[in-house]
Order: C-alpha cells, then sequence, then structure tokens
C-alpha cells in the first residue's frame, strides 16, 4: 500500500492480496479530498448536476452530457469529454447507484479511452460531513482491471478527479 500526499488530498494504492503494483492486473485508488461545500452541495452537483461540472472546470471539463435516462437517475448513461494528460479524451458511464442518505454515486466506464487500456473501471464518490464541523471530504474510489502488465495504474487520473473536486468546491462556494 503507498500513500502519497497532493494538495488538500490524499490518495492510496491497493493492489490484489499478496501481490505488488508492478504485477498486478487489478487495482483500487482512493483519494480523500477536503472540500468547504456541504456534502449535499457537493454531491447534488456530482449527481444531479453534472453537466454543470464542465462550468466549475472548463480547462479540465469540457462537456457532460446525458446520453440515456435523466439527470440523478441509476442506469442513465452520461458522456463526458475531458483532457487527461494533456489529450482530449471521451467517457462514456453508467450510474450503477446513487445513495443520497449516504450522499454517494458509483459510475462504470461503459465506453471510452480508458478501456483501451482497462477492461473495466468503476469510480464511487461519497461525500462525508467533516469532522471539522464546516463542509465536507469527497471520497473517490476506483477500481480497474488493466489489460495487461504494461498499463499504468491511473494515478494521473486520479490526480485529474481531485482537482475537478477542488474545482467544483471553488465554484459551489462562490456562488
Amino acid at each position: 500500500m503507498m500513500w502519497q500526499i497532493m494538495t488538500g488530498s490524499y490518495y492510496r494504492v491497493s493492489p490484489d492480496q499478496g501481490e505488488t503494483m508492478s504485477s498486478s492486473l487489478t487495482g483500487k485508488l482512493e483519494a480523500y479530498v477536503e472540500v468547504k461545500a456541504s456534502a449535499e452541495m457537493f454531491m447534488d452537483m456530482l449527481c444531479n448536476r453534472p453537466h454543470h461540472v464542465s462550468n466549475a472546470c472548463s480547462d479540465k471539463v469540457q462537456a457532460c452530457d446525458l446520453h440515456a435516462g435523466d439527470w440523478g437517475k441509476e442506469g442513465s448513461i452520461i458522456c463526458w469529454s475531458y483532457v487527461h494528460d494533456g489529450e482530449a479524451k471521451i467517457g462514456k458511464e453508467i450510474i450503477e447507484s446513487i445513495d443520497p442518505k449516504n450522499h454517494s454515486i458509483t459510475l462504470r466506464l461503459i465506453e471510452g479511452d480508458l478501456l483501451k487500456e482497462y477492461k473495466s473501471f468503476v469510480v464511487k464518490v461519497q461525500a462525508t460531513p467533516s469532522p471539522k464541523g464546516e463542509g465536507c471530504v469527497a471520497h473517490w474510489v476506483t477500481e480497474y482491471e488493466k489489460l495487461n502488465e504494461d498499463v499504468a495504474h491511473p494515478e494521473t487520473l486520479m490526480e485529474l478527479l481531485a482537482g475537478i473536486c477542488k474545482d467544483m468546491d471553488t465554484h459551489l462556494t462562490q456562488a
């Protein structure tokens, strides 16, 4: 297990039991990002208004379009246009679950650039009220299976998600 400090957040990489990071095809990365916005505000934007994320961080996310279903509903399909490692990318996700009580959402990638390197890719986000009494902590988890050992673990993608999270927070708290 490896811990690394990032701006206002940290993440952990966990290979499968008994495997090292270099030999594991499956993995999990976790990031904790402190947010000034409430858990309700943060998750409302992420679950019900993800198409507003590009307003918060247009340098990272160019668009978020609804392809099927309704915003904030399980089974809906969302397509993201974003920049990762300096390249324009596309990702289409299905909302697997939303838990308003626990401020969480689970999304599974079903099409897009990441599937050129990963067999499966799931993103889970949960916002919990901050123990400091103001704001929340956004817990991001990515679970994935690489197509082969030459594919890197997606640390730079986790950095991108943490950056998007910070930009969303700035947008929400200045609005």
